[in-house]
């Protein structure tokens, strides 16, 4: 944001969670948005997830690599339109590993590529109740990444839903990388902030492109 009297910093939100303000510059944040709008589109493309208990989630979802479903991950759309998921781009696994790096100071261990890549749409109103990312079988590091409007990212523990959680303004460009200690919090997004997105990005709402190894293949 413009005007800011102290520059936003790397934070340290929890053992394991790590803020890192403006990763992303705005030619990044452009070629990953343009990336996301080709993704979107069918086939496998952007769709509405719904729950087994009948609920709809309000930010709609495409995935690369493999495609998730509550509660699990299929080689096809199976809650969509059943096409073969979209394969995990090359750039994205290799922004996993600078973003861990950026994060830790180190990149990921070795085997443990990226190859998975959940992206959530999110309007005004969209919300994301709390949840932990658990189907995967591999514990590396969650790499996620916002472009458009800012949220409030809602960080917590891995014990409960409830407090203790920490609230922390995810801006776009931003990075938030979860590992270790913090692999199986949970966390969500309570609030989307409309209209705080910067303009030359041409994107009403927010994308939150999360990156994970599944260890599932």
């Amino acid at each position: 944001m413009d005007g800011e009297l102290f520059p936003r910093e790397r934070t340290v939100i929890a053992p394991g969670a790590v803020h890192v303000p403006d990763w992303l510059g705005p030619a990044r944040q452009a070629e990953l948005l343009a990336a996301c709008r080709a993704w979107a589109r069918p086939p496998a493309g952007l769709r509405t997830v719904r729950t087994p208990g009948g609920g709809v989630m309000s930010a709609r979802q495409v995935c690369l690599g493999l495609h998730w479903y509550p509660y699990g991950y299929a080689r096809v759309a199976v809650d969509g339109d059943g096409a073969p998921v979209k394969p995990m781009p090359g750039r994205l696994v290799e922004l996993g590993r600078e973003a861990v790096a950026a994060a830790y100071g180190e990149p990921p261990a070795p085997g443990e590529a990226y190859d998975i890549a959940l992206i959530n749409f999110y309007d005004g109103d969209a919300r994301m109740g709390m949840h932990r990312d658990a189907e995967e079988r591999s514990q590396a590091p969650v790499v996620s990444l916002s472009l458009g409007d800012s949220c409030v990212f809602r960080f917590g523990n891995p014990d409960s839903r409830g407090r203790p959680y920490q609230d922390v303004e995810l801006r776009s460009g931003d990075l938030f990388v979860f590992g270790g200690p913090s692999r199986q919090a949970y966390h969500g997004v309570p609030k989307v902030l409309p209209g705080t997105g910067p303009p030359e990005l041409g994107l009403t709402g927010r994308l939150n492109i999360t990156l994970r190894v599944g260890g599932l293949r």
